[in-house]
């Protein structure tokens, strides 16, 4: 909710799902987006997949990874999976708000 709150005060529109199958249901009716911001470790359905089912409709979707267990890998690792496309950047837990509101506007095209 913190996250949630960050972004609707700097502006931002937020559809927030409750877990990964959720996501991939708001996805699915349409419901227009312009970056995913995910975990990784989520019931029902994970970041990893869901980012591997959303790209593959949206190969340019940005995506945003916050997770308090980075794979081995790391990033290089996400993108393998995810496939080539859009941005994909991680972050850590316990996460900077200010960090990643600027990574957030760098991938919407609003920052300056």
């Amino acid at each position: 909710m913190a996250i949630e709150d960050l972004l609707i005060a700097s502006g931002y529109g937020v559809l927030v799902a409750a877990d990964g199958q959720e996501a991939l249901e708001i996805a699915m009716r349409g419901e227009p987006f312009d970056l995913l911001l995910t975990d990784l470790r989520m019931p029902r359905l994970g970041g990893r997949e869901l980012i591997q089912r959303l790209r593959a409709a949206r190969p340019d979707l940005p995506v945003v990874v916050m997770t308090g267990y980075a794979p081995p890998g790391g990033v290089d690792s996400l993108r393998r999976e995810a496939g080539s496309g859009g941005p994909l950047l991680l972050f850590t837990k316990p996460i900077e708000p200010a960090l990643l509101l600027e990574a957030v506007d760098r991938l919407t095209g609003r920052a300056p």
